[in-house]
């Protein structure tokens, strides 16, 4: 008697085992997926202090960004990689850009990447990512950008490239900033 209890309670014990050890392995193999808007580039390595001359213009830009497309109905969307790319057309002096704040198709603060200073070399381009998998956007996303550039200098451009591909299927576009 004491044979088959022991018996049972060892077969019952390995079967926990190996339940629990799938269970392991099953959590290590399933890593858990960044989104960029949680791990955005260093921004620090960029922050800067503005010139304590008043010759600075500044500025606000808005840019118009899809993370969200309606695909067949207005009931199914499609999600979309988007690229907010700040660039500094200047050849000869940087420039900065003060804030970068993305909001939804609500009008509603989904985040402020920067709220520092920062500078772009001249013709340097430095780009924010929003992801595929990031809907907070929506359908209407936009980033407010403001900027700030020498009296002589060329306004900075905002352009975004918004991007998708399902097996052969592919589809992009853009869209570019306006001066508020």
């Amino acid at each position: 008697m004491i044979n088959i209890f022991h018996r049972s309670f060892h077969i019952i014990a390995s079967k926990i085992c190996i339940s629990l050890w799938v269970l392991v392995i099953i959590l290590s193999c399933s890593e858990e997926k960044k989104i960029s808007h949680l791990d955005p580039i260093n921004w620090e390595k960029k922050y800067t202090a503005l010139p304590s001359n008043d010759s600075l213009i500044k500025g606000s830009s808005y840019l118009s960004i899809y993370s969200s497309i309606y695909d067949g109905t207005e009931k199914t969307l499609h999600h979309l990689t988007a690229t907010a790319s700040m660039r500094n057309v200047s050849n000869t002096d940087s420039i900065y850009i003060l804030k970068a704040d993305y909001y939804n198709t609500q009008g509603d603060l989904i985040r402020t990447y920067f709220n520092k200073p920062i500078f772009l070399k001249p013709l340097e381009t430095i780009e924010i990512v929003i992801d595929q998998d990031d809907e907070y956007g929506g359908t209407g996303a936009n980033f407010v950008f403001d900027w700030a550039v020498q009296s002589n200098n060329h306004e900075p451009i905002f352009e975004a490239v918004m991007i998708s591909t399902t097996g052969q299927q592919g589809i992009s576009f853009t869209t570019r900033g306006i001066k508020l």
